[in-house]
């Protein structure tokens, strides 16, 4: 079971795992320092800010469980027990259900946002508390699939399995008996084709509502008009991005892991599937940065406080 041995103690995949890792730390929380300096400063919020900013949080608290999981795959902790394995494994899977779930919820939120006022979807604006249901909803149906891993995850013994698929250098998930690993994966599936349903139909409800958009200012303003473009309209094509990108990682996800457990577990496979699973986690803040011009706007409030004082 010693992948390490083989694949791990290459020191340019450890190096390219921990630079990801400390990016992506970095970038959260300078994204999530913003999104409190907004609060703080009492500046105009948008609707998507809350959602931007717990995202940040949870791909903080993931990308930490993920660094302190990862000192034990490349070797420099080798002494958990079942409760330990159990217990990052079911951080981790509560975090990362929250990343899916709140991106899922920004998508919606962005497309609510965007729908004009004769629209069924006007009704769900505003409405923070009817927000939080349904990503409260969402999430526990999200990790109550995933459930069956706390159940799973095992500390490693010391005799080698075939059977044991390779999880840290001392935890392993044990397989379940055939007619209840049947369904739990048919549960993975529909869960999986539900959230990227949502995100697919807020998505082609967004690009559709922006062409329709575009079309009609060509038709009531001149072509030096429509050059620009509004905050929503930025935002949606920032949110659109990452969707995509969600989207393509995921579906790269589900195929590395059918590949585990059907072809071989493999370490390249697992190396790659460890680099994948963060990139969104890594990118998103990077790109909610890039586009956000109210930094600008913070940084100057900031320097007319220190200025007063």
């Amino acid at each position: 079971m010693s992948k390490n041995n083989r694949m791990y103690r290459n020191i340019n995949i450890r190096n390219t795992f921990f630079s990801e890792i400390g990016f992506g730390i970095s970038a959260n929380v300078i994204l999530l320092l913003f999104h409190v300096l907004i609060f703080v400063l009492r500046l105009k919020p948008k609707s998507t800010d809350l959602p931007i900013g717990l995202l940040a949080l949870v791909h903080l608290a993931m990308l930490i469980t993920t660094g302190y999981t990862a000192m034990d795959i490349f070797g420099y902790k080798n002494d958990w027990d079942d409760i330990t394995c159990k217990f990052l494994i079911l951080i981790y899977r509560l975090v990362r259900g929250l990343s899916v779930c709140l991106t899922c919820l920004l998508s919606i939120l962005q497309a609510i946002t965007l729908s004009p006022r004769s629209s069924c979807l006007a009704k769900f604006k505003h409405k923070s508390l009817h927000h939080s249901l349904c990503l409260l909803l969402l999430w526990v149906f999200y990790i109550s699939i995933s459930s069956h891993l706390l159940i799973s995850i095992i500390a490693t013994p010391n005799l080698t399995s075939e059977n044991l698929m390779y999880v840290s250098e001392s935890c392993s998930l044990s397989p379940l008996p055939h007619p209840y690993q049947h369904v739990f994966s048919k549960l993975l599936t529909f869960r999986e084709v539900l959230c990227m349903g949502l995100m697919a139909s807020a998505s082609g409800y967004m690009v559709l509502f922006l062409f329709r958009h575009k079309r009609q200012c060509r038709h009531l303003h001149r072509t030096s008009l429509t050059s620009k473009t509004s905050p929503e309209q930025r935002a949606t094509w920032t949110i659109l991005l990452l969707l995509s990108f969600f989207m393509a990682m995921s579906i790269l996800d589900s195929l590395i892991s059918y590949s585990r457990l059907t072809l071989s577990d493999d370490p390249i496979f697992y190396c790659i599937q460890l680099l994948e699973a963060h990139s969104y986690a890594t990118v998103s803040p990077l790109v909610f940065i890039s586009t956000e011009k109210r930094i600008i706007i913070v940084l100057r409030s900031i320097c007319k406080k220190r200025v007063s004082s």
